[in-house]
């Protein structure tokens, strides 16, 4: 894949990858790899924050989790599917939030914490809202990419030894993937702020600062939670987006995931349960590059039986918080 960007260059996709690798690293680390000083790793970090809405955030993994995940389709009427989209974007358990279909169809990915949250959700708020005319809910399954595997790995902007580098060392035993509820202030300020120092997090957390690290570390190394950059996609290039909804024959699902995983374009991937085997977030840099994928990549996999695409109109949510209109 290449960047392709008038305003921002290939140091500045350098320093997307190596946070996306270690959110955390610090600006005379990633100098150090990259080989520029720390002042202009921070410059660009500042100009990334504020033209291209770099954030970095911790995130929980809810597959690591053991929690459910399920993809959201609302159907709604012409006048109501951004209300409910910008709605949904303030609530904690949703992400990947997008308008489609011609800003009639919401879709959106939801984590409920707890069976009551699911529950609140898809039997209670969204039924009861007059602007929703149709619900289509399906259970993620399977993780073939995603998560903790980030997108821009596949720029192939860093070296294997600059990869190799960045990559932190374990900094404590992978314990079991468990979030305490004594977790909670210091997952608060991270999903803000994955950057946020140690100080930071000891004041929010009224713990010692060795016992914030110690905690932050085993959450890491357990894969309860990751780090994960949050960075508007134009600005490498990559304006679309889209959902695709794949169906398959039953014995060539894991091999068309594992395939799917592999392709450029695919951003995420998993096995649903539901009207279809397989559902995809494809990034592109334009409507041909979304045919070119779906006529080639795509239309070339064995055992593929039916595509459905739903092209993006808006992202609203991505990870952790709401866009802003652009």
């Amino acid at each position: 894949m290449k960047m392709e960007s008038d305003t921002f260059d290939h140091l500045d996709l350098q320093l997307l990858s190596a946070l996306e690798i270690d959110g955390r690293a610090s600006f005379s680390r990633i100098g150090q790899v990259l080989g520029v000083s720390d002042q202009t790793i921070a410059r660009r970090f500042r100009r990334l924050s504020a033209e291209a809405g770099l954030r970095v955030v911790a995130l929980r993994d809810a597959e690591a989790l053991g929690q459910d995940q399920w993809m959201l389709r609302l159907r709604c009427a012409p006048d109501g599917a951004s209300v409910i989209a910008d709605a949904l974007a303030k609530r904690p358990d949703t992400n990947w939030i997008g308008l489609a279909a011609g800003g009639t169809e919401v879709i959106c990915m939801t984590r409920p914490r707890s069976a009551g949250d699911h529950d609140d959700l898809l039997l209670g708020k969204l039924p009861r809202t007059p602007s929703v005319v149709e619900i289509r809910a399906q259970q993620l399954l399977h993780r073939f990419y995603g998560g903790p595997t980030g997108w821009l790995r596949k720029f192939r902007a860093l070296s294997d030894d600059q990869t190799a580098a960045l990559r932190p060392g374990p900094q404590a035993p992978a314990g079991p993937a468990c979030i305490d509820p004594e977790d909670e202030p210091l997952l608060a300020v991270l999903e803000h702020d994955g950057r946020a120092t140690y100080p930071e997090l000891q004041r929010a957390t009224g713990r010692s600062e060795s016992a914030v690290r110690r905690r932050l570390a085993a959450l890491l190394a357990s894969g309860a939670v990751y780090i994960d950059v949050e960075y508007n996609s134009d600005i490498l290039g990559y304006s679309r987006a889209a959902v695709l909804w794949i169906t398959t024959a039953p014995a060539a699902l894991h091999t068309v995931g594992e395939a799917l995983a592999t392709h450029d374009e695919i951003a995420f991937a998993s096995a649903t349960a539901g009207p279809s085997h397989i559902v995809v977030t494809v990034v592109v840099r334009d409507t041909a590059s979304l045919y070119a994928y779906l006529s080639e990549s795509l239309g070339r996999l064995e055992g593929v039986q039916h595509v459905e695409t739903t092209p993006f109109l808006r992202r609203v949510k991505q990870l952790t918080y709401q866009r802003a209109p652009r």
